[in-house]
C-alpha cells in the first residue's frame, strides 16, 4: 500500500538504480530501500523529529542512520545531479506532460534565521544621534 506523499512506482523505478546495493559484501542485508527512503521523505516533508517517523517505515535509528550514511557518501548529491542530467526529469518535460501544478509544486530556497530575541522587538529601525 503506498501511502500519501510516499514515492509512486514511476518514481521508484527512476530512483531505484541510483541507490547503493541492499546487499551489502559483508553482514546483514540492509532494510528495503524503498520504505527507507519513503521514511526520509516524511522526516523531510514533515519537519519532524526522527523519533517522530512513523513505525510503517521501520526503526527511525536505521532510518536516520541510512540517511547520515548515504549523506557521508555523497550519495544524495549523485542522485541529484543523475535526475538533473536525465531530460525526462526536469520541470520543463513534467510541464509539458500536465504533471506539474503550479499553484503547489514550486521551489522556495529562501531560509531567513532570525535571533531568538528578534520576535516582539520595537517596530523600524532606532535614529542615531551624533
Amino acid at each position: 500500500m503506498i501511502n500519501r506523499g510516499d514515492l509512486s512506482n514511476e518514481q521508484w523505478e527512476r530512483l531505484k538504480s541510483l541507490l547503493p546495493s541492499e546487499k551489502p559484501r559483508t553482514g546483514k542485508p540492509n532494510h528495503d530501500h524503498r520504505r527507507v527512503v519513503n521514511g526520509i521523505l516524511w522526516i523531510l516533508r514533515t519537519g519532524a523529529p526522527w523519533r517522530d517517523l512513523p513505525e510503517r517505515y521501520g526503526k527511525w535509528e536505521s532510518i536516520a542512520t541510512r540517511f547520515y550514511r548515504w549523506q557521508k557518501a555523497g550519495t544524495w548529491q549523485q542522485i541529484l545531479e543523475h535526475l538533473q542530467a536525465m531530460p525526462a526529469a526536469g520541470y520543463a518535460y513534467a510541464d509539458e506532460q500536465g504533471k506539474l501544478d503550479w499553484e503547489i509544486h514550486y521551489v522556495d530556497g529562501t531560509v531567513i534565521r532570525a535571533h531568538r530575541h528578534a520576535a516582539g522587538g520595537k517596530k523600524g529601525a532606532k535614529k542615531m544621534r551624533n
